[in-house]
This record gives structure tokens, C-alpha cells and sequence, in this order.
């Protein structure tokens, strides 16, 4: 899968998104440091090892550049950046019973605000799996021969 870009400066604002979900009973937000086992597990049991590890390093940074979708209390969702690279966005998943209501989009764009304040102008999308969703949803690109990328010659 290839690696695409986003122009940072263009994207829309996150929080009338994230007002709307919460009034919905979903709340977007950080994951707090005394999270970490639960979000863990979380990720681990849905998503597998490798994203579950690779979103541990957003709990590193500070700020914590992990968010996570919650319903009373629970998680349905989450992404992160600045994990496996800098200025990289990923891994992020929903729940398959929660998707379409907002839920990906209000995660995506809640990473790439903090990638923009930052003060990064552009950010990447690693090894973006839904292209036609980036392109559409944050006017992503693909990026010329990013296939297959930073993930090569991986442990087995």
C-alpha cells in the first residue's frame, strides 16, 4: 500500500465534529497515560500486535499523540501519529458496527490538527489502506513510488 500526503493547511476543523459525536454519546479524545492497558488490549484484540505496538509509542509523547473513540466508556475506535515515523499518520481503525457516523473522520482529523500544531505544513498517511477515503475526506495523494514504503523487511 502506498504512502500519500496531505497539505495540512488545508484541512477542516475538527471540533464541530467531535461537538456533534459527543452529542451522540461519543467522545473523542487523548488517551491518558493510565489508559495504556486497556487501550492495549483494545487494539491488540481487534487489530492485531504489530498496530497495537506501533499506537503504544503515541502513549510515549508528549503531548500523547494516541486518540481514542469512546461509547460509555468503551473503546470503538482509534488513531495515532508520530508512532512509527515522524510526520506519519496511522495505524487507525473503528469498530465495524460504528462506522459511517463520523466517528474515522473525527479520529483522522484530530491527528492531523496535532501533526499541524506541530508545525508540520504537510503530513503522510503510511501505507494507507482506503485511499479513495483519504483523497475524498482530506484531499490526500498518493506519493510516487512510497510502495511498499517503511514497512520492508519486517520481523516475522
Amino acid at each position: 500500500m502506498p504512502d500519500m500526503l496531505v497539505n495540512l493547511l488545508k484541512i477542516e476543523p475538527v471540533e464541530p465534529l467531535i461537538a456533534k459525536l459527543r452529542e451522540e454519546g461519543v467522545v473523542i479524545r487523548r488517551v491518558n497515560s493510565f489508559e495504556s492497558s486497556r487501550i492495549d488490549a483494545f487494539i491488540r484484540g481487534n487489530c492485531g500486535d504489530g498496530w497495537a505496538d506501533e499506537a503504544q509509542f503515541g502513549l510515549k509523547s508528549h503531548p500523547v499523540t494516541l486518540f481514542v473513540a469512546l461509547l460509555d466508556g468503551q473503546p470503538i475506535g482509534f488513531a495515532v501519529y508520530e508512532s512509527t515515523r515522524r510526520n506519519f499518520f496511522g495505524p487507525t481503525a473503528v469498530l465495524e458496527e460504528h462506522r459511517g457516523r463520523g466517528i474515522g473522520k473525527a479520529l483522522l482529523l484530530a491527528c492531523l490538527w496535532g501533526m499541524r500544531e506541530m508545525g508540520y505544513a504537510y503530513g503522510i498517511i503510511g501505507g494507507a489502506g482506503p485511499k479513495n477515503y483519504y483523497a475524498k475526506t482530506v484531499g490526500a495523494t498518493i506519493i510516487p513510488d512510497s510502495d511498499p514504503g517503511i514497512y520492508v523487511d519486517r520481523l516475522r
